[in-house]
């Protein structure tokens, strides 16, 4: 466990406005190790990845025990810290996320992803909910004696067009910042958003570091930088390109 709360000191470290933390996501213990021994300063897992890799499709439809069980396995195969991806918490309430956070520091992560939106529908949850959800997943770490960084993933701009969003939308990714930061959250983790002109606008005013999703609108990490991001994710593309180029490969083999 004392490995553990450095590790998860490290990991909170890491976070740096203008010089972001890249996380090339993961999805099984091979890749977890390709991606260290590439140089990487910590290892961060996409469940779309970890899904598609067990033969499940994305939004919680892969078993809890699986990414407990497979998170356990990534852990155990890098000293690098390791934040996992967590969806909505596996809960429908907060009593049940915190038991969530709870396993996953059993398993040895310390941080993860946490979304306000449902995941059968996409809908995003009442702020105050969210509140009460991030509240108990802080509490499971305050008793596991981890500090535990948790990644308020923000929905927001999936709810309207992700390449011109309104301001609308803007001003409420920057209050549910504040009250997530409020209930415990660490990072501010806002996927669907684009223009980077309102990237940083966010970032100066979020109370909490920003975390972008790569996408071909924001592939220059030192653009992102430039614009205050403090931690750049890749979701699930690895994976998609990983299974890509083993598909070229075994054409050419059948060829």
């Amino acid at each position: 466990m004392e490995t553990q709360q450095r590790k998860a000191e490290q990991f909170r470290k890491l976070h740096v406005a203008g010089n972001p933390l890249v996380l090339y996501n993961v999805w099984d213990p091979g890749s977890a190790k390709a991606v260290a021994s590439a140089g990487a300063k910590a290892i961060g897992t996409s469940s779309w990845a970890v899904a598609e890799a067990l033969g499940f499709s994305d939004g919680e439809h892969t078993p809890l025990e699986l990414v407990i069980d497979n998170l356990r396995r990534v852990a155990g195969a890098t000293e690098l810290p390791v934040t996992v991806d967590l969806e909505s918490g596996y809960g429908e309430d907060p009593e049940t996320v915190g038991k969530t956070i709870a396993l996953a520091i059993g398993a040895g992560a310390v941080g993860c992803n946490l979304e306000d939106s449902f995941p059968a529908t996409g809908e995003l949850r009442e702020a105050n909910d969210q509140v009460r959800r991030i509240r108990s997943a802080r509490q499971a770490a305050e008793v596991a004696k981890i500090n535990f960084f948790i990644n308020a993933r923000c929905d927001v701009f999936f709810q309207g067009p992700s390449e011109k969003p309104s301001q609308v939308l803007v001003t409420k990714a920057i209050e549910r910042a504040r009250l997530y930061q409020q209930a415990g959250a660490d990072g501010l983790f806002l996927p669907g958003l684009k223009d980077k002109t309102l990237i940083a606008q966010i970032a100066k005013a979020s109370p909490m570091p920003l975390n972008i999703l790569v996408s071909d609108a924001t592939s220059k990490i030192s653009l992102l930088a430039k614009k205050g991001v403090a931690r750049v994710s890749y979701g699930g593309n690895p994976y998609a390109e990983t299974l890509k180029a083993f598909e070229q490969a075994a054409r050419k083999a059948h060829a």
